[in-house]
């Protein structure tokens, strides 16, 4: 599901900011990697001056050096779920690590709201850990010891607050994840969704403005891991936290990500929206993962209308961000063409029947343009 751009409801941009040219637009750089390597082994900064004058990884472990991220370089606005997707070793978990600090970068910055967190001393960076990023592990990582409301207040004891403090906040975060009434439970008392929404509420009570998940879902079956993907979007709807989530299931990225970067052999090598990843494929690589996507439910009436023309009064209309699987129904009961609507409520185009099954029946063009049935989001914004 591809959904429109969120308010980000910050103030006018400073250092570390930046203005989107439309004067519709303005957002927050959140967070953003410039040039990040990480390498294991013997002279890792010789191995980074390597890497950057063309060497490869297989060459770098030849000599038992290993190249875990290469060149990484990527922005999150404020208030968007930035998705990292690669396979086991692709070097996403690594990024992520690099990203609060539990892990050096061997070159490169870390910038969070234009404070560069590469710079900072041990002390400045716990506190920033503390108050301004939380991280939501794979496994829990909950104390077996301690009840679901102490576990959610963990991080809040650690920063010194007072007790009854911690525990209110705490028990509105449960809320929030859909646990109230689970306060006094053990955490072997429940299952493993409802775990891992401690884990999120743990998160969430510290108030900071950067969520930072490492394959949160992964462990879950897959009906649980959906639920867990829908509470975490219905929280996003209200709190418009900024978030980094890090995945190997591209329905999952696909499904989550404003943006979506796809990892290989430490290079993100492509960094894109959904339909942007899908309908133009930066190389075979990235079309391999992409052929069994369910294109209906990514691509977008506002990414496969035509230019406005003229439609019959009564006819259905739809908003730009609506996915073409919901374009099904009325095209069953009708072969109208589908008005798509702007922002402002003014036709911003048409979809006809033809053009929804030209747009689903088009291969992907690794390397190339966009199919013509399937604008690109500046084109649609453009036309919107």
């Amino acid at each position: 599901m591809t959904r429109g751009r969120r308010d980000a409801g910050v103030d006018p941009p400073g250092e570390g900011e930046a203005v989107r040219s439309s004067t519709r637009e303005v957002y927050v750089s959140r967070l953003k990697a410039e040039h990040l390597y990480k390498v294991f082994g013997r002279r890792p900064e010789a191995a980074v001056q390597r890497l950057k004058d063309g060497a490869d990884r297989d060459e770098l472990r030849a000599d038992g050096t290993t190249a875990a991220v290469i060149d990484a370089s990527f922005e999150v606005e404020a208030g968007q779920i930035f998705v990292v997707m690669g396979l086991s070793g692709s070097g996403k978990s690594t990024l992520l690590r690099m990203l609060n600090g539990l892990s050096d970068p061997t070159a490169g910055r870390v910038l969070y709201d234009g404070r560069d967190l590469t710079a900072l001393t041990p002390a400045e960076l716990r506190d920033v850990r503390s108050r301004n990023i939380s991280m939501v592990f794979q496994h829990f990582a909950l104390f077996p010891h301690r009840s679901v409301l102490e576990n959610a207040a963990y991080g809040l004891e650690v920063r010194g607050l007072p007790r009854a403090e911690r525990e209110e906040r705490a028990a509105q975060a449960l809320e929030l994840a859909g646990l109230k009434g689970w306060e006094t439970s053990w955490p072997d008392e429940l299952s493993g969704g409802m775990q891992q929404r401690v884990g999120l509420a743990r998160a969430l009570a510290t108030d900071a403005d950067l969520l930072l998940m490492d394959e949160s879902f992964s462990a879950l079956d897959p009906l649980i891991r959906r639920d867990m993907q829908d509470q975490l979007l219905d929280l996003q709807k209200r709190l418009k936290k900024t978030i980094v989530f890090i995945t190997h299931d591209l329905n999952e990225a696909m499904r989550l990500g404003d943006r979506i970067a796809v990892m290989r052999d430490g290079r993100i090598v492509q960094n894109g929206t959904a339909e942007d990843i899908l309908v133009r494929p930066a190389n075979d690589y990235v079309a391999s993962f992409i052929q069994d996507v369910d294109r209906s439910r990514v691509l977008t009436a506002g990414s496969i209308m035509d230019e406005p023309a003229g439609v019959p009064e009564g006819t259905t209309a739809v908003g730009t961000a609506t996915p073409v699987s919901e374009l099904f129904t009325p095209f069953s009961l009708s072969d109208a063409p589908v008005a798509v609507t702007g922002e402002d409520g003014e036709l911003a185009g048409v979809v006809t029947r033809d053009r929804m099954l030209a747009a689903l029946g088009e291969a992907p063009q690794p390397g190339g343009a966009a199919p013509e049935a399937a604008k690109t989001e500046g084109e649609v914004t453009a036309r919107a």
